[in-house]
């Protein structure tokens, strides 16, 4: 879900860096306040341990209907965990089918998943009508949903179902996002929990099927530099005839991160021109139709890297037989084009069932202008360490200047807008253990190249749910010693997953804390005092599930990941376990002690093993060999697998020597001044 651009550092000798409560609960939920040791206080909500779960595949279901039995969820989840869903498919081989395999509990599968709303409707008082005219109306009434003890449904729905409409929404809201969430603040807030706040999506995009794409334009060549950067007529005439044509931008080597980008495009129809625009400015937005997996980089441009794409859509007048499409482009671009509309908006239904039955408090505001005046609003209100779970709106700006203004204002942030069965996993208990890896040590470091590879993405529990648990069973994992981030806070939202991983972990498996302990965060932003309280909690969570290795982010200034000051490795150092901090890093190599701990920055390479190895070679191609060199290097979650690093691995000859971070920090610590 998190989407992250990888950043390449400069070449270096000694370091080499740059990556880039609730009634019905089975226990009241406290803020944590851990000391520097021992376990944390109570920090998320806790829900019973389900004993039997009534199931059903949702995956073919329509957004709407899976908004109905999330929030359905959430209601019957708030007691004791009985519904559980399948979201991919219904095949054996999916996260959601294996989670719940995993659990070894009695289940009964509905073949019609919506049958369920019959079987618990004496569990809720009725409906919350949402206005589909107004999207983000989906979100209040899901946290009306929680307080009234209701489920989110629109007009047809509540009546095909029989459910009383207990608050209908229609014509309440005029579309002003602002007025809709102020109203909600103000009115709700009072009577929702304050352990936490939520950001979710009102609606998403979902896929047409049976549409066919024609492609025009393709960049053959892996180019990264712009060096292609230039004007581009695409004619686009060939799917005139419908009612508009559908221009799509995408990455044509979607395993290494540098999509198509796009600065300006200008539309002409029989040689008149009919459009011209910038990304993101309010001339785009009659014609991006659908934006919502693509980003604006620092000049304004649009990009999409890897699997992402974005869509414009052109409605020429009546009568036109050429229709040109001309845009300022650079990079790996692939243009494709269709007359039919290729997507459709829904309801987002993820994460909403722990929503409802924490009765939280789910807004959806974009981290600048109005909006993010008013998401700092809501940081205000909250308590310090009230973690804001969900996602941001605008993807990697959105998340940069959101986990920005969530750490100003005490939040750590836990990504989980695609978290799904959230009351369940939560109440699932497993064994943890809070043991420490032992170090398999270097008695006299060498003169070699000692590289430590990490998975990212680990702070995203959803992606510990899903996207890790695929690339985990991978069989050729733990041919080669590789780090992966993870969640401490999996302890609460999650007992089972972090269990599965820890007891399924090879001897070359080493599970490290994700950025930047619990919860995403960057140090930098804290105010001083809440900072400290933020790595107490964090320390009593790394204590609790075994580990001692953090990767972490701090602050950006100017646009660039700025280094860890001694202050707050110190309070590292005083509150968390840590043996060493890898940062997030985007300048020239990071290699320092501060507070007693070494920090490295984290390199990055794009493309896969051979790739990899080749920017590798570049790397140290300077360093004299006197001395050991540490490399820190980043491994993109998304594209990589256990087999790519096993791949990568095979490569590393001498110099190199491939080790696990407890290791490494263990040597770095020996010689590093």
């Amino acid at each position: 879900m998190v989407s992250r651009r990888a950043f390449l550092a400069g070449s270096g000798v000694v370091a080499a860096g740059g990556f880039g409560v609730f009634p019905g609960l089975t226990a009241s939920v406290q803020a944590a306040t851990s000391s520097t040791s021992g376990s944390p206080a109570r920090l998320l909500p806790a829900f019973g341990r389900p004993k039997h779960l009534d199931y059903g595949d949702v995956s073919k279901l329509s957004g709407g209907d899976q908004t109905l039995l999330t929030t359905l969820q959430g209601i019957v989840n708030r007691t004791e965990p009985e519904l559980y869903f399948l979201y991919d498919t219904g095949t054996q081989s999916t996260p959601d089918a294996k989670w719940l395999a995993d659990m070894h509990l009695p289940t009964k599968l509905y073949a019609n998943p919506l049958d369920l709303v019959a079987k618990y409707r004496s569990r809720i008082r009725g409906a919350i009508v949402h206005d589909p005219a107004v999207p983000d109306s989906i979100n209040i009434a899901t946290t009306l949903a929680g307080l009234e003890n209701a489920v989110v449904a629109d007009a047809d729905q509540a009546k095909a179902h029989g459910l009383k409409i207990v608050k209908d929404l229609r014509g309440v809201f005029d579309g002003d996002r602002v007025k809709t969430y102020r109203w909600q603040l103000d009115n709700l807030y009072s009577r929702c929990t304050h352990k936490l706040l939520a950001g979710l999506p009102p609606t998403m995009v979902v896929n047409v099927e049976n549409v066919v794409w024609q492609e025009i334009a393709r960049e053959t060549r892996q180019i990264r530099d712009s060096s292609n950067r230039g004007t581009y007529d695409l004619d686009v005439s060939a799917e005139l005839g419908g009612e508009a044509v559908y221009v799509r931008f995408g990455d044509s080597f979607t395993d290494d991160g540098w999509g198509a980008s796009v600065l300006q495009v200008s539309v002409k129809a029989n040689g008149t021109e009919i459009a011209r625009f910038l990304p993101n400015t309010p001339e785009e937005a009659p014609y991006l139709f659908d934006g919502s997996h693509s980003s604006i980089g620092g000049e304004g441009n649009r990009f999409a890297d890897g699997g992402n794409y974005w869509i414009y859509r052109f409605a020429p007048p009546a009568g036109t037989t050429s229709l040109v499409v001309t845009v300022e482009m650079w990079n790996q671009y692939v243009v494709s084009i269709t007359d039919i509309a290729p997507t459709r908006i829904e309801p987002f239904p993820y994460f909403r069932d722990y929503v409802v039955a924490t009765k939280a408090l789910v807004s959806w505001l974009p981290p600048g202008g109005e909006t993010g005046e008013l998401l700092i609003e809501h940081y205000a209100k909250y308590p310090t360490l009230a973690p804001y779970m969900g996602w941001f709106a605008n993807d990697v700006s959105g998340e940069w200047d959101g986990v920005d203004l969530a750490s100003q204002g005490g939040s750590p942030v836990i990504a989980a807008d695609f978290y799904m069965n959230g009351t369940v996993h939560a109440g699932f208990t497993a064994p943890i253990s809070d043991k420490v890896r032992p170090v398999k040590r270097i008695t006299t470091p060498k003169n070699k190249v000692y590289v430590t590879l990490t998975f990212g993405e680990g702070d995203n529990i959803q992606y510990c749910q899903r996207r890790m648990r695929d690339i985990w069973d991978d069989p050729k994992r733990g041919e080669a010693p590789a780090n992966w981030t993870i969640s401490p806070l999996l302890a609460e939202t999650g007992p089972g997953l972090f269990s599965y991983y820890q007891r399924t972990a090879t001897a070359n498996d080493l599970l490290v804390c994700g950025p930047s302990g619990g919860g995403y965060t960057y140090p930098g932003s804290w105010p001083a005092d809440q900072l400290t309280q933020y790595l107490k909690m964090s320390g009593g969570f790394m204590r609790r599930t075994g580990m001692d290795q953090v990767y972490a982010y701090n602050n950006r200034q100017n646009n660039q990941w700025v280094p860890f000051p001694e202050e707050i490795a110190k309070g590292y150092a005083d509150y968390t376990p840590v043996k060493g901090i890898i940062q997030s890093w985007d300048g020239d190599p990071l290699l320092v002690r501060r507070g007693g701990l070494p920090i490295i920055g984290i390199w990055g390479a794009p493309g896969k093993a051979a790739e990899y190895k080749t920017a590798l070679d570049a790397r140290i191609a300077n360093w004299d060999g006197a001395s050991p060199l540490f490399i820190a290097g980043g491994i993109g979650a998304w594209s990589w697998t256990p087999s790519d690093v096993a791949e990568l691995a095979a490569l590393l000859k001498d110099p190199y020597e491939l080790v696990l971070a407890n290791t490494f920090f263990d040597l770095l610590s020996r010689v590093l001044p």
